[in-house]
């Protein structure tokens, strides 16, 4: 069990220096860093690579941004086996939609409580 906190904290530790990185030492902007971990936890995900990364990691990998890449690509290829090419487009949004209405909600909540400094 400890090795299993272990390599949560160590992987999902990496994935967030590897994003640092690309901010301070590529002077990328955080939507161009955002978008390259998305998309590369989405060629993971397409490669069949993701899950044995979640399976590992656990936490660690199902936290960080790259899982929304592979959340788009399991909700699309699991639609498609059923649906086929209307499935594709379905099933990322299908998958994702709970977590895009909550961060909706609770960002809509919070500014109704909360007042920005300014």
């Amino acid at each position: 069990m400890i090795a299993m906190f272990f390599w949560a904290f160590v992987i999902g530790g990496l994935i967030c220096v590897i994003g640092q990185l690309m901010m301070d030492v590529g002077k990328l902007t955080p939507g161009h860093t955002l978008s390259i971990l998305v998309v590369a936890g989405a060629v993971l995900a397409g490669f069949d690579l993701y899950e044995p990364f979640v399976d590992f990691a656990g936490a660690g990998a199902t936290i960080p941004i790259t899982s929304f890449g592979n959340s788009l690509v399991a909700g699309a290829m699991s639609e498609a086996e059923k649906h086929g090419v209307v499935g594709v487009l379905t099933g990322m949004f299908e998958v994702t939609s709970s977590g895009i209405s909550a961060a909706i909600v609770f960002g809509f909540i919070g500014a109704i409580f909360f007042k920005p400094k300014g």
